[in-house]
């Protein structure tokens, strides 16, 4: 997948050094959260979803760890930013 990103993203890509490829792994196994109030999409990696990755790409799952807090906020088909959690996301 070859997401399109804003400026925004692509520089805090390269200033939280999240690799394009780790992107994409987050954005074909992550699951998506709704942001109430401001309609986007919030993708991390839960347990599920790392469970898909490990199972899908053996390899990947060993950069599973640093994947494990990174989040991307998703808004109308674009990649908003990235960035690594510190917080759990609440459940709806």
């Amino acid at each position: 997948m070859n997401p399109t990103l804003t400026p925004h993203a692509r520089v805090r890509m390269q200033q939280r050094g999240i690799r394009a490829a780790a992107l994409d792994a987050l954005l074909d196994f992550g699951a998506e959260r709704h942001i109430h109030g401001c309609g986007r999409e919030i993708v991390f990696l839960d347990k599920k979803a790392r469970a898909r990755l490990a199972r899908n790409n053996p390899q990947g799952a060993r950069a599973l760890e640093r994947l494990k807090g990174t989040y991307a906020i998703i808004g109308d088909g674009v990649v908003i930013t990235v960035g690594h959690r510190f917080r759990r996301i609440p459940r709806d």
